[in-house]
């Protein structure tokens, strides 16, 4: 099970990512963009998920488009859902207390990279062994 505190070290550890405070949520951002946030479930998700709401720890994290964020909704660990709020946007929603924290840090690591500028992502991938997908 991951924590805050887990997510708040993996995003830190980016490259030119700090963490900002809106509305008494933690964000992270890389270069002013979000990548990676607390959010809550508001009454209207709640609404929406009805009995299948999650009640614990909720991050919001970008993906690089709609068809990762299908096959992330699809992973049958139930880690990654959405709501209405979220449709047509890519973005998922993480239950914090239902995934790793190797997976985690790969959701932050991608989230990350979703939202680097080019360069900086592709300097990233190149120390790190690694391709764009």
């Amino acid at each position: 099970m991951a924590d805050w505190e887990d997510v708040r070290r993996m995003a830190l550890e980016l490259p030119e990512t700090s963490e900002r405070v809106s509305r008494d949520l933690r964000q992270w951002v890389v270069k002013d963009k979000l990548f990676v946030w607390e959010r809550p479930l508001r009454r209207s998700d709640v609404e929406a998920l009805g009995p299948e709401a999650p009640d614990g720890p909720i991050l919001g994290a970008r993906v690089e488009h709609l068809v990762a964020k299908e096959a992330m909704v699809a992973d049958p660990s139930g880690a990654f859902f959405t709501t209405p709020h979220f449709e047509g946007y890519p973005a998922v929603l993480v239950r914090l207390d239902a995934i790793g924290p190797a997976e985690l840090e790969e959701v932050v690591v991608e989230a990350w990279l979703a939202r680097a500028p080019k360069r900086l992502a592709r300097k990233y991938l190149d120390e790190h062994g690694a391709s764009e997908a």
